[in-house]
């Protein structure tokens, strides 16, 4: 693999590493922040705790905007940017309205990011390396997870601001992941939608000296170049619309952020008490970092539809046994062996797949549309379906939602086998021939 290949994509990747910090960073701060500004658990969770879900929502809906219009590399330094911001303003500020609309900021750019950072990666990656080099992005939200639980902990006893602390570390690796992109050149296949053929040969030569660039220039602008007037909503790009939209459907119905927001209640809910933390926390993260490592792996030797039906049958069976562990009562242990069996199959399959695929099927002037599209999707599910856990607990029953998750992951795997193409080694170029039906 191309050495400046492989560390323009670590450092765009690095987008997804305070991704995962930004997401979970808050969690350490939560019960200190209710008592500090006297907040109702209402106005706590959907504005302190929340809003910066609400930011990724926004972020994911308009992030395409400036990927496209923009450029993939101005839209991460943009990202960059909101990190530093959110950060720094989340850790100065004295009132809830004010943290939550640093939070937001923060959001933003994790939205952005799932459009900017996988766009860019496959589009400077060789086709034989693209699945394992997107795939980077995904790890290092896992490993932003984890930094993010481990910092909170470091960082707890350092007296009644804390808080304040935990916050604004993220301004470090913020800063640094913003110089970074800095040294990254545009996207070839970027430029050359914008019919900026010199400045992508110049890309082109950086990325492979040896090759023909007039050649590779003419053979990407047959099908690079942006037609006017062309969206994702089109008859002939309704097939790869599909796909994206059925991968972040399954991904969110297979009830991940809902586990992940609500394991501590999911554990006592089966009975479990004082291990919760360490269950939901460490040893979650630890699980979804190794098997997201064997995923990265594995992503280009296997196929994109191999690690999916690993995946699906994954979470059926973690799912259906959990399901059953709620239904029959059984004690102990059962359920906790069950979700980490799930997190695995999670981070093998759906985790290290999803950002991947959706970042393949689009053809180079769409791309950003329809990633735009497929993290949207995702998104606004990763909002919708953890918020009703709590009433669905209570009224329908714990064992009734995973049974519904469980029928949804034979949903997916039906789709994986009759529907889902494998993009393992074929070029971008190629890939937007054989999808689009014209």
């Amino acid at each position: 693999m191309n050495n400046k290949i492989l560390r323009w994509s670590i450092a765009a990747a690095l987008a997804g590493f305070l991704f995962g910090f930004d997401t979970v960073v808050i969690s350490g701060a939560d019960k200190t922040l209710q008592a500090l500004w006297g907040s109702s658990d209402s106005f706590h969770g959907w504005v302190v705790m929340s809003m910066a879900l609400w930011g990724t929502v926004i972020g994911a809906f308009f992030g395409g905007i400036p990927t496209n219009q923009l450029g993939r590399k101005k839209t991460l330094l943009i990202i960059g940017v909101l990190y530093t911001v959110s950060a720094i303003g989340s850790a100065l500020v004295n009132d809830p309205i004010t943290f939550a609309f640093f939070r937001f900021i923060g959001g933003l750019g994790v939205g952005a990011s799932t459009i900017a950072a996988p766009a860019y990666i496959s589009e400077i990656a060789p086709a034989k390396d693209r699945g394992r080099l997107v795939a980077l992005y995904q790890f290092n939200i896992v490993l932003g997870i984890l930094m993010a639980f481990l910092s909170n902990f470091l960082l707890s006893d350092v007296g009644e601001n804390a808080w304040r602390w935990m916050m604004g570390v993220e301004a470090f690796p913020a800063i640094l992941y913003a110089f970074f992109v800095l040294t990254l050149p545009e996207s070839p296949r970027w430029l050359i939608s914008k019919f900026r053929n010199d400045e992508a040969k110049e890309v082109l030569k950086l990325i492979d000296p040896s090759v023909d660039v007039d050649k590779l220039v003419t053979e990407l602008t047959t099908t690079g170049g942006e037609p006017k007037h062309e969206n994702i909503f089109m008859k002939k790009y309704r097939f790869p619309l599909m796909l994206a939209f059925l991968i972040a459907f399954f991904n969110q119905f297979s009830g991940i952020n809902a586990f992940l927001y609500y394991a501590p209640r999911i554990f006592e809910e089966a009975g479990l008490a004082e291990s919760t933390a360490l269950l939901s926390s460490v040893g979650i993260g630890i699980t979804n970092l190794v098997f997201t490592l064997f995923g990265v792996f594995l992503i280009d030797r296997l196929g994109r539809k191999t690690l999916m039906y690993i995946g699906s049958v994954g979470y059926i069976v973690s799912l259906g046994l959990v399901a059953a562990a709620f239904f029959f009562g059984w004690p102990g242990m059962s359920v906790p062996i069950f979700l980490f069996l799930f997190i695995a199959a999670h981070a093998i399959g759906q985790g290290s797949v999803i950002w991947v695929f959706i970042s393949e099927i689009f053809p180079n002037h769409l791309r950003a549309s329809g990633q735009a599209f497929g993290s949207s999707t995702h998104w606004v599910l990763a909002a919708l379906i953890p918020s009703l856990i709590p009433t669905l607990f209570s009224t329908i029953g714990a064992g009734v939602v995973f049974l519904v998750f469980t029928i949804m992951m034979v949903f997916q795997l039906l789709f994986v086998g009759f529907m889902m193409p494998e993009t393992k080694g074929v070029s971008l170029e190629e890939l937007s021939k054989k999808l689009i039906k014209e």
